[in-house]
């Protein structure tokens, strides 16, 4: 199963494995899953990093190297994506997030996310 990781899961997998929900550890070492990741992600480290959001503090460009070298796939953001993200309710307001969603339901993969809100959206989303 190809398995879209939402930002918090993948901060926590590279830099801060403790906090990860134990189910989403099973689901993230099961081998015959597929793990991405989001452009939007290294996006929206980018833009709290330089901001000084606390829990954004990892080098984008390092965040992304890791998760290449551990075998997770990128996963761009195209157009199609952006303009899904007009059909999809008005339950959250974060872009980066309402962007993983509309990329999971465009792309047919299962957004992993352990965000109460966004798990309220109807398509492949799995709150761990």
């Amino acid at each position: 199963m190809k398995l879209l990781l939402d930002t918090h899961l993948l901060l926590w997998a590279a830099g801060e494995p403790d906090q990860l929900p134990l189910p989403a550890l099973a689901e993230m070492e099961d081998p015959s899953n597929e793990l991405l990741f989001s452009a939007v992600s290294l996006w929206e480290v980018a833009i709290k990093r330089g901001l000084g959001r606390a829990g954004f503090t990892v080098d984008p460009r390092l965040l992304r190297r890791g998760l290449l070298d551990n075998g997770y796939q990128e996963l761009p953001i195209t157009s199609e994506h952006a303009v899904a993200i007009d059909g999809l309710p008005p339950i959250h307001k974060d872009p980066f997030d309402r962007i993983l969603v509309a990329q999971a339901i465009v792309e047919g993969v299962t957004l992993l996310t352990v965000d109460d809100v966004v798990a309220r959206y109807p398509g492949p989303i799995r709150k761990l």
